[in-house]
C-alpha cells in the first residue's frame, strides 16, 4: 500500500506539486512511472549501478523485489502525482547488533524530467526521518565522483566524505572513483571534514 501523506504536498501557486511517500506496493501506474524515471535517470548516466537501461521487465522485477526484502523501504518522488525518482533506506539484518543503528541510503535520483524542484533534497530528508524513527544513528552512502550534484546536496545536507576509492567503477574501460559518504542522524559524532 503507499502510504501517501498529504502535509507532505508541496505547491506554491504556479509551482508544480511535489512530495514524497514510503511506498509497500505498487498502485496503478506508479511501477511503470518508477521504470520510466529510472531509464531516463540511467541514460542521463545517473544509473545506480546500470550503465544503460536494462530491459522493462528486468527493471520491473528489480522494483518488486525490493519490496520484498524485510529490511528495505522504498521512497518515491512524486511531480505533479507522477513517480519522478527514488530512494532507499536499508537497514541492518536484525541478528547484526553491532550494526544495529547503521543504516543505508541507496539507489537515489530524481528523472531529468523532474530536476529543480527541490525532490532530491526531499526525499533524502524522507530517507532521514524514516532511519531516525527506526532508530538509526548512522547513515552511509556511495555515489560515483561523476554525479556532482547529487554529491554537492549530500555535503550540503550534512553528509561527510570519509573516503574514496579510485576503482569504484568501471565504465567504457575508464574507472571511475566513488565517494564514501555518512551522517550521524543525531549530530552528536559528526565525521571530520
Amino acid at each position: 500500500m503507499s502510504a501517501r501523506n498529504e502535509r507532505d504536498v508541496i505547491q506554491e501557486p504556479g509551482q508544480a506539486a511535489v512530495m514524497v511517500e514510503r511506498v509497500t506496493e505498487f498502485l496503478g501506474p506508479d511501477l511503470h512511472d518508477l521504470c520510466d524515471a529510472a531509464e531516463a535517470a540511467i541514460s542521463d548516466g545517473g544509473g545506480f549501478g546500470w550503465l544503460k537501461p536494462p530491459p522493462r521487465h528486468v527493471m520491473e522485477t528489480y522494483w518488486k523485489g525490493v519490496l520484498l526484502v524485510p529490511e528495505r523501504d522504498l521512497f518515491v518522488a512524486r511531480l505533479e502525482r507522477t513517480v519522478a525518482g527514488s530512494a532507499q533506506l536499508v537497514r541492518p539484518p536484525r541478528y547484526n547488533e553491532a550494526q544495529a543503528t547503521v543504516g543505508h541510503l541507496t539507489t537515489s535520483f530524481i528523472a531529468p524530467w523532474a530536476r529543480g524542484h527541490g525532490l532530491a533534497r526531499m526525499v533524502v530528508q524522507e530517507v532521514e526521518d524514516a532511519a531516525r524513527a527506526a532508530g538509526l544513528r548512522i547513515l552511509n552512502l556511495d555515489v560515483r565522483e561523476t554525479q556532482e550534484a547529487a554529491i554537492k546536496l549530500y555535503e550540503t545536507m550534512g553528509y561527510r566524505r570519509w573516503g574514496t576509492h579510485p576503482h569504484y567503477a568501471l565504465i567504457e574501460g575508464r574507472w571511475h572513483a566513488g565517494h564514501y559518504f555518512c551522517k550521524d542522524l543525531n549530530g552528536e559524532n559528526p565525521v571530520p571534514a
